[in-house]
């Protein structure tokens, strides 16, 4: 059985921290220099130009691509035959301390959900799930809560049509409007049940952004789950929210959904939102 130091997972939960805060990923800038191309609003445009050199500053100069460095969620997979010498989520809690606090990045975490208090740097929220061979990967995805606060889950009878859903989801885009800043990513998590849906719906964002024929055209089969993801993003872009909320043809810049076998009498729908800073990072070990 091969064995890992709590002390190399929390240098590498560090590294992740400036990774994801300092470097966008490449899919996303990707997309964004997809939607700078074939958005021809001016002044979304604008804003798109404004984005991209946003990124470009951030990566050079290291500095946070957003202010809100967000809610940070570790996504955790570990080797059923890997042996761990410490204490694991103390380990990753101390590398997202460490990251926040030597980056000079926003300490946004109160420890008291009510009371409120004193922020501070951790802890963060943990995924884990157990995979075969002895490695373990972690991913770090800095949630901001512009984005965050506009999450929706709804319970549908399980009668509920592909329609009904469509709406619920599109809905909630029109909802989250300029306050996300948009372009957004919309992860969203259909079945299991209702906390599930909402962690599948988060998972969908790490998933990586693919541009086939563009960002409004090449719809799939209506029958599947990738003919469902561009028929959503053909009709969120069609909304005229923009970027930033102020008007143009690109407000998504992907839909992303993932799904799991549920119950006989339910069918959970969870959205999750992202900015158009969608940032995350990943390491295995």
């Amino acid at each position: 059985m091969r064995e890992i130091k709590a002390s190399q997972i929390t240098k590498a939960v560090t590294e992740l921290v400036r990774r994801a805060n300092f470097i966008l990923r490449s899919d996303v800038l990707s997309a964004l220099r997809s939607a700078y191309r074939f958005e021809k609003n001016k002044r979304a445009k604008t804003i798109l130009k404004a984005i991209l050199d946003n990124a470009a500053y951030a990566r050079e100069k290291n500095l946070a691509i957003c202010q809100d460095t967000g809610m940070p969620v570790v996504f955790v997979q570990i080797g059923q035959y890997l042996k761990i010498s410490g204490n694991l989520k103390a380990a990753i809690n101390s590398g997202i301390a460490n990251g926040y606090k030597n980056y000079s990045l926003r300490n946004s975490i109160v420890s008291d959900p009510l009371l409120r208090g004193k922020s501070g740097f951790s802890p963060c929220i943990m995924h884990m799930d157990i995979i075969p061979g002895d490695k373990i990967k972690l991913t770090l995805l800095p949630k901001g809560f512009g984005c965050e606060n506009k999450s929706q889950l709804k319970m549908f009878k399980p009668t509920a049509g592909r329609e009904e859903i469509k709406k619920f989801i599109i809905d909630a885009v029109k909802s989250a409007g300029p306050d996300a800043c948009p372009p957004y990513v919309v992860g969203v998590g259909i079945g299991g049940s209702a906390d599930y849906a909402s962690i599948m719906a988060k998972k969908a964002l790490l998933r990586k952004i693919k541009l086939q024929g563009g960002l409004l055209r090449g719809l799939s089969p209506k029958g599947t789950v990738p003919g469902f993801e561009r028929e959503l993003l053909f009709e969120i872009n069609n909304l005229n929210i923009g970027p930033m909320g102020l008007g143009g043809k690109i407000t998504a810049l992907a839909v992303n959904i993932q799904t799991y076998p549920t119950h006989i009498s339910g069918l959970p729908v969870a959205v999750n939102i992202s900015c158009h800073a969608l940032r995350s990072a990943e390491v295995v070990l």
